[in-house]
């Protein structure tokens, strides 16, 4: 995805992008890149990949939630950034929280933070079921983008989620893990409120955004270790 597609294509999902993020973009790329060589942030290192699948990518989140109107987003198990630090460049004013356990990740995100200049964003090394239990009911948006199988995310990310807000978990093709998952979002008192399935661009990999409203209450023995998790599943 060449950079003229790439803005053509968020004008598709209603973003005009400007000029001072475009060049923000370019230097997360090229920091991306060069952080790359000595540690695996990613296997797609080529500009127009990284363009259309983390960048655009990472910004179909707009296709389900309005960003001008959530003040707070926290993106579990970030990696290099994706989705939320893409997110955060697009929309300055949201405050995001990226979490991550491995911390070598975590430096990196760090350095790219100060060399954008941007305020209003959080790094933090923690496991995500560890900072969940810490951080209840606090974020307008919680995401995460294929880091495990949604019984799991679930558990870990909606009780972050305040009453009313969602969990927005972005996967491939997620129609096995639906039909399976239908249980664990009763008992954490929430409700699947929009199932977004799409193409990427260019090479029409499928994408799934699974929007999942908090509904109410949810018991604080939730989320678990991850062992008891992945163990028993709810």
């Amino acid at each position: 995805m060449s950079e003229q597609l790439f803005i053509e294509e968020l004008k598709k999902l209603g973003i005009n992008i400007n000029s001072n993020q475009l060049k923000q973009l370019e230097k997360y790329y090229e920091l991306l890149i060069e952080k790359n060589k000595v540690m695996n942030l990613t296997n797609i290192t080529e500009k127009e990949s990284v363009y259309l699948k983390h960048f655009y990518d990472s910004l179909t989140l707009t296709k389900v939630e309005d960003f001008n109107k959530v003040e707070n987003l926290c993106d579990v198990g970030t990696g290099a950034g994706f989705p939320g630090l893409v997110i955060k460049i697009i929309f300055p004013n949201l405050h995001v929280v990226l979490v991550d356990s491995l911390n070598k990740r975590i430096k990196f995100l760090k350095e790219v933070i100060s060399e954008l200049n941007l305020e209003k964003i959080e790094t933090i090394h923690a496991r995500a079921e560890e900072y969940a239990k810490e951080n209840r009911n606090r974020f307008d948006i919680v995401t995460s983008r294929a880091v495990a199988r949604l019984s799991i995310l679930n558990e870990f990310c909606l009780p972050m989620v305040k009453i009313g807000g969602s969990f927005i978990c972005m996967k491939g093709n997620a129609s096995e893990e639906l039909k399976e998952d239908k249980k664990s979002i009763k008992i954490l008192n929430s409700r699947i409120e929009k199932i977004e399935e799409f193409f990427l661009p260019i090479e029409e990999s499928t994408r799934t955004l699974i929007k999942i409203r908090r509904e109410g209450h949810i018991d604080y023995k939730y989320p678990r270790s991850f062992k008891e998790t992945k163990k028993k599943p709810l």
